[in-house]
């Protein structure tokens, strides 16, 4: 199977192209390297089965090479993803992850591609009735950024109906593990291991007891590999774990796996952070026939240990 990647020199995207390599696949990176990384590539790139092309999904060339690799499946991960910057310059958030859903679901079209796998987020559910959220929740983007994902959603229903475009929406919850930045939009779990491992002040925003759902990526592109079949067309599925973990508890569990002192400092709330979220993974279990396989512990001493080797 022939799979176009976006954003697959990301975070997320680059372990996606090696599970997809392991087993077998031709991969296609589209990536424009603002944020991802060629040495996230690196053992990609040593693969004949492999090509990486430089490009925004905005660009025109994109709809040009998916009509001439012809991906059976794109899995649609370029995005802008920070909420703060989206509320700052809604009209960029709305260019890339709008236009540029837009433009690879055009893509798709013309490239005669099976299916498109959206990655989406837990923003579009704003502050929900219901913890862990159901994956039919009521949808309510309280940002530029989560409108911008409802909006991708939108769009693959609109290409499924006019043109049988088949898709899958996965909706990450809070995703940690290895090639996480601690830099830019990095999540928590790298911005607390780099400072732990390096000895500098780390902060929790509150007082320790803001809860999130924390997934393994391993787990996460797990997800991904099982919803390129046919099983999950048309449908939106949460890919996390279902449980809550304070941030204080998260920065112990760092802490040790980093043999560095719990001591965090504490910081006013940030305004706007959510105090608690968690999803319901039950539904991708019973569609997509996925679980979540990594506990936290286990998660977080592999983060630590791949943060612990790379070069600084």
């Amino acid at each position: 199977m022939r799979v176009m990647v976006t954003g697959g020199a990301g975070f997320i995207g680059s372990n996606l192209v090696d599970r997809l390599l392991a087993e077998g696949h031709d991969v296609v990176v589209v990536d424009d390297l603002s944020s991802g990384s060629r040495d996230n590539l690196a053992a990609a790139a040593r693969h004949d089965r492999f090509r990486l092309h430089e490009l925004d999904v905005r660009d025109p060339a994109v709809i040009g090479l998916a009509a001439e690799v012809h991906p059976e499946v794109i899995c649609h991960l370029a995005a802008q993803i920070s909420v703060r910057k989206s509320v700052a310059d809604p009209v960029h958030d709305a260019s890339v992850n709008v236009q540029g859903t837009a433009s690879i679901l055009t893509a798709a079209q013309e490239g005669n591609t099976r299916k498109v796998l959206f990655a989406s987020s837990v923003a579009v559910y704003g502050r929900p009735q219901t913890i862990p959220v159901p994956g039919d929740a009521a949808t309510d983007p309280r940002s530029p950024y989560a409108a911008s994902k409802l909006s991708g959603e939108i769009y693959l229903a609109t290409f499924r109906a006019l043109h049988g475009l088949e898709y899958t929406t996965l909706v990450l919850s809070n995703v940690y593990g290895p090639r996480q930045s601690p830099e830019g939009e990095a999540g928590v779990v790298a911005i607390f291991t780099d400072g732990l491992l390096a000895g500098t002040p780390t902060v929790l925003f509150g007082d320790g007891t803001q809860t999130r759902d924390y997934v393994y990526v391993e787990d996460v592109v797990d997800g991904f590999v099982k919803a390129c079949g046919s099983e999950g067309d048309g449908r939106r599925f949460n890919l996390g774990t279902g449980l809550q973990t304070t941030d204080r508890r998260l920065h112990s569990l760092i802490a040790d796996a980093a043999s560095a002192p719990d001591k965090p400092g504490f910081a006013p709330p940030r305004r706007g952070d959510l105090p608690a979220m968690a999803v319901d993974p039950v539904p991708a279990y019973d569609g997509l026939g996925w679980q979540p396989r990594t506990d936290l512990a286990t998660g977080i001493k592999k983060t630590v240990e791949w943060a612990r080797s790379r070069p600084r």
